[in-house]
């Protein structure tokens, strides 16, 4: 089954629309309890998917994200026993999945600084979204690769 397209027509947009769901939110109590309510709404993953070779290294939360599709489209799916981290992938997968790979490869994470969120880290979390941040690149980068095969 295809997985819906994504509800912003880019990353760059998808981005730009986290910005100002961030900015109508007040302290940072607020932006915290949006980002778990964010990971709450995450899709169901599958218990068999909960595994090594789908495990994010670099994470101090256990952090799980598989791949699906190829260079045209790429489908991510993630979870994590974490909280925060479950609305830190969910931001993540906003911007990333269902996109062309290429597409994924340039986009760099401009949200992350633009909702304050790199200030508002801990450096194991801000370890933690870089490492899948990482895999989530180094899946496109595969993809592109296989394409050119």
């Amino acid at each position: 089954m295809p997985a819906a397209p994504p509800a912003e027509s880019s990353a760059e947009v998808a981005q730009k629309t986290i910005a100002e769901e961030f900015a109508f939110l007040g302290d940072w109590t607020e932006r915290y309890q949006y980002l778990i309510d964010l990971g709450r709404k995450l899709p169901e993953f599958p218990d068999e998917l909960r595994s090594e070779q789908h495990k994010v290294n670099g994470c101090q939360s256990q952090v799980w994200l598989t791949a699906r599709g190829d260079a045209a489209r790429l489908d991510f799916q993630a979870a994590s026993d974490s909280s925060i981290v479950s609305g830190l992938v969910a931001l993540l997968l906003r911007v990333y999945s269902g996109r062309p790979a290429q597409e994924i490869v340039d986009t760099e994470p401009h949200f992350i600084g633009s909702i304050g969120l790199a200030r508002h880290l801990s450096p194991t979390r801000s370890n933690g979204l870089a490492s899948m941040l990482a895999t989530i690149k180094q899946h496109a980068a595969r993809a592109l690769a296989r394409k050119g095969d």
